[in-house]
């Protein structure tokens, strides 16, 4: 069967893998139809040092398909049934797993398509507890943005910064995967929505998602600008995912109080704090790192109930690269989906 494979650094082909064998007892086997590129991806796709892997490698932490065959004992699924799946390999029996905390999981064995084979292939097999039904109106590209795209915004937004509805929070990379699904769950409960984005263009579509507030951070210090739109009050909550370069802006735009929640890293993993500030202003800081099975189903019932996920653009497996290609070069507003 096809696969994209990961041979070293920046060496990513279509090639030959053998297909799984048929499902063993508690396990369902799944068709890939979607693939949603992540920057996880492209971190993959450079080879990154402290990915310790075995090359080659099938890539892809997120993706959609519909069942193929089912296992002895499996119950929730039948053939033909869409699904989505958990990106990580995990033990299902720990405290963590057993309280619904999958990536607090204390046995993980890695993460799909990172430190382990991916789902960038034309059949994989998978235990039934790591499979999640798709529901009806939701299509394979939309499902394929539910764990990385979706589940990872829920489990920031309301798991850990605990958003209310009505409250005030800055979300950084509008035209992100993760910010335009930030944007839209955040507007959905009525806050008031502040964003940065990189170009004019994307602050007009940002608006257009719902954004109440954009900074171009090209033209103008996003800090200063969110700190004078709220009165030097600041927001409740920021939504954080570029790192370094944005890091300690971010904790100036808190208010006296406030929530900051990270998931990523992307323009560096070191940064200097002022720790006086962090306690006299009594700020709380969340490191979230991908979801809890439940939050994809929270995500796919979102998008069954119209809110539908931005997706940029869909390529076929074939020119795959060139969805590479813009989710580095920055030129995406939404998820780029590659389609099999």
């Amino acid at each position: 069967m096809r696969s994209l494979q990961l041979f070293g650094d920046r060496d990513i082909r279509i090639t030959e893998m053998d297909a799984p064998p048929p499902p063993a007892a508690g396990e369902v086997q799944v068709r890939i139809k979607a693939l949603g590129l992540n920057y996880l991806d492209v971190w993959g796709f450079r080879g990154m040092a402290f990915a310790k892997r075995k090359m080659p490698q099938a890539v892809g932490v997120e993706a959609a398909g519909e069942i193929a065959a089912v296992g002895e004992g499996v119950s929730r699924f039948k053939v033909g049934d869409p699904v989505t799946m958990y990106g990580a390999e995990t033990c299902g029996h720990c405290s963590a797993c057993r309280k619904g905390w999958d990536n607090l999981c204390e046995n993980v064995a890695g993460i799909m398509g990172f430190h382990i084979d991916g789902f960038a292939r034309e059949l994989i097999n998978r235990p039934e507890r790591l499979v999640i039904p798709v529901p009806k109106g939701v299509s394979f590209e939309q499902a394929a943005c539910a764990p990385i795209g979706f589940g990872t915004v829920q489990h920031m937004l309301f798991d850990n910064a605990k958003l209310e509805p009505g409250e005030s929070i800055l979300v950084h990379a509008g035209g992100s995967g993760i910010g335009t699904a930030a944007i839209k769950m955040a507007k959905a409960i009525g806050c008031t929505v502040y964003t940065t984005v990189g170009d004019d263009e994307k602050g007009e579509k940002a608006k257009a998602l719902g954004a109440d507030y954009v900074v171009n951070y090209r033209k103008e210090r996003f800090e200063g600008e969110v700190r004078m739109l709220t009165k030097r009050k600041g927001v409740d909550v920021v939504f954080e995912h570029v790192g370094a370069e944005t890091w300690n802006g971010s904790l100036l735009c808190l208010k006296r109080g406030g929530r900051l929640v990270t998931c990523g890293s992307t323009s560096g993993v070191s940064t200097t704090m002022n720790l006086m500030q962090l306690f006299q202003q009594q700020y709380r800081i969340f490191g979230s790192f991908g979801c809890r099975i439940e939050n994809i189903a929270q995500s796919l019932e979102k998008m069954s109930q119209g809110m539908s996920p931005v997706i940029d653009s869909v390529f076929p497996l074939d020119d795959f690269q060139k969805g590479l290609e813009r989710l580095e070069g920055r030129k995406v507003f939404g998820k780029v989906i590659v389609t099999f």
